[in-house]
């Protein structure tokens, strides 16, 4: 494993469908055998150290793990209070309803950077 392997990626390898890695491994990374029987995520963490990447390259920064858990966080938070308020209540129902809708949205979005 010492051969330098130099790779033209057209996207990042996360992105990429199981069939494009098994064929990436086929044709350019001879050191994985067995690829065709692989799962995508163990052709990723074979594909990664074979290429000496870590396993959190390419993925979600620490910063925004820590913003999407402080969201999930409050999310379930809301969700016990909305649970917990009788139904008589209705409009403070909606209102956390919809803030925890917000908070569902944004945590999409910083998943998705």
């Amino acid at each position: 494993m010492s051969e330098e392997i130099n790779l033209e990626l057209k996207k990042p390898l996360d992105k990429m469908t199981a069939k494009e890695l098994r064929q990436l491994c086929i044709d350019k990374i001879p050191q994985i055998r067995g690829a065709s029987g692989m799962s995508k995520e163990e052709l990723l963490s074979s594909i990664k150290e074979v290429l000496g990447m870590s396993q959190e390259e390419g993925g979600k920064s620490g910063a925004y793990k820590d913003q999407i858990k402080s969201l999930k966080a409050r999310m379930k938070e809301l969700q016990e209070q909305r649970l917990n308020l009788p139904k008589s209540r209705r409009k403070e129902r909606d209102v956390l309803r919809k803030k925890i809708h917000d908070l569902r949205k944004n945590t999409r979005r910083l998943s998705a950077v």
